[in-house]
């Protein structure tokens, strides 16, 4: 289905012409898939498309399109009840649907939405993991683990984030010649960007890592992404 089926709106440029760096725009974009697969909206048709009916729709009549995402947020907001995803979560979604709907002059009266939304935790209902579980990873034979493993439990940082991290947003640091820890720029670009750090330990493990894709022929740079997915050595 082509968007000129839909007339001449072009929610999907708006849309991500209104959101500032790559990394918030892929999250946007996929919180936005979510929503539009929940209302089953032109399940085959790529998301461009999916983005300009919604638009059209939705100015032609904001009834069915306040309608839909109150159902859409009532299922997010059981999810939270269900302690599945957290209050923060819930409201990124809603984000997400706030921007597509404002740049494209869909009138919603947000004010109704919010007063329903449950109150933020910053936390799921979930814990760290022990030492003695932490060992039990580490025995998973794939050469990426302790590299991976190290990385979270000293930087704390999401998983999502491996996503967009990249070999230059780690920086050893260096004191009487020896590596100390290693600095983390999580999310970089983004609203969300944060500093962090890890254990000269796990920075070695992402060296190596790295070393060996080198070795085995990938052209590593800086802005090579830190993860990747195996391949078949003996070939």
């Amino acid at each position: 289905m082509q968007s000129e089926q839909y007339g001449q709106s072009d929610a999907y440029s708006l849309f991500v012409y209104g959101i500032r760096s790559q990394v918030t725009r892929d999250y946007y974009l996929r919180r936005l898939k979510i929503f539009f697969n929940f209302i089953d909206l032109l399940p085959n048709d790529n998301i461009e498309d999916r983005c300009n009916y919604f638009a059209l729709r939705g100015i032609k009549d904001p009834n069915w399109a306040f309608n839909v995402i109150i159902k859409f947020l009532q299922f997010q907001k059981e999810r939270v009840e269900r302690e599945e995803i957290t209050g923060a979560t819930l409201r990124k979604f809603l984000k997400s649907i706030k921007l597509f709907c404002e740049m494209c002059d869909i009138p919603i009266t947000w004010k109704k939405i919010t007063g329903g939304l449950p109150k933020m935790r910053r936390h799921a209902d979930d814990r760290a993991p022990n030492m003695e579980e932490i060992r039990k990873i580490l025995e998973y034979p794939d050469r990426r683990i302790k590299a991976i493993v190290y990385t979270m439990a000293s930087s704390e940082m999401r998983l999502g984030a491996w996503d967009y991290l990249r070999w230059k947003h780690i920086v050893p640091l260096i004191n009487t010649g020896d590596i100390v820890a290693a600095k983390v720029t999580v999310y970089s670009g983004d609203d969300e960007e944060y500093i962090s750090f890890i254990t000269p330990e796990a920075y070695y493990e992402l060296e190596k890592w790295m070393t060996f894709r080198k070795d085995s022929g990938e052209v590593i740079n800086e802005n090579s992404c830190i993860m990747r997915q195996l391949w078949d050595t003996k070939k």
